[in-house]
């Protein structure tokens, strides 16, 4: 005759691990809540809904401490720079556009674009950078690489305001959102310097 409790401590066993898995989940959105946070405490500068709704989404993002989110944070910010080159050089190519697009840049918009766009193309490398030395938790050089990246999106903004024209849309959207990816990855790289 068999005995049935091995199945049940199994079974037992299985349903612990599918509960520890559950509770797991909460634990690692936490750390990101957590380090966003502790970083929008630290810097009144970070927008703490940003930080948490773009980390959070990164599939780095899942179990990452504090050093793990700086480099997503960092991460974040190259694809951020590059699809906004891409994007300047999209509106820079627009010689006849649709009817529905917007019309092709004039000589000022055109200057300010090809500005914005090899600004964008150094804010790649400044977030490679500050990805690369915080991986190698060489913090201060991280956190200043990321600063960098700032400084540049608010070059190309000062180059529409020298021309006296406002940005166009996708380069207004993504200086917004370099410069916040900016701040997060600076303010959490300081977490990492002074805990």
């Amino acid at each position: 005759m068999s005995r049935p409790w091995p199945w049940r401590a199994l079974l037992t066993a299985a349903l612990a691990s599918v509960a520890a898995l559950h509770g797991l989940t909460g634990v690692v959105d936490a750390t990101v809540q957590e380090t966003c946070s502790a970083a929008a405490n630290a810097d009144r500068r970070v927008d703490y809904a940003f930080c948490v709704s773009e980390l959070d989404k990164h599939r780095d993002s899942p179990g990452a401490d504090a050093w793990g989110l700086a480099k997503v944070a960092a991460n974040v910010g190259v694809n951020n720079a590059g699809a906004a080159a891409n994007e300047i050089d999209a509106l820079l190519s627009a010689t006849t556009p649709p009817a529905a697009a917007a019309p092709a840049p004039d000589a000022r918009a055109a200057a300010a674009l090809r500005q914005c766009e090899k600004l964008y193309y150094d804010m790649e490398l400044a977030f490679a950078g500050a990805y690369d030395e915080t991986n190698a938790r060489n913090y201060t050089a991280g956190r200043q690489m990321a600063a960098d990246a700032d400084t540049l999106v608010r070059r190309c903004a000062a180059g529409f305001a020298e021309a006296g024209i406002p940005p166009p849309e996708p380069v207004a959207r993504r200086g917004a959102y370099a410069v916040q990816i900016a701040i997060v990855c600076t303010a959490i790289t300081n977490l990492l310097i002074s805990p």
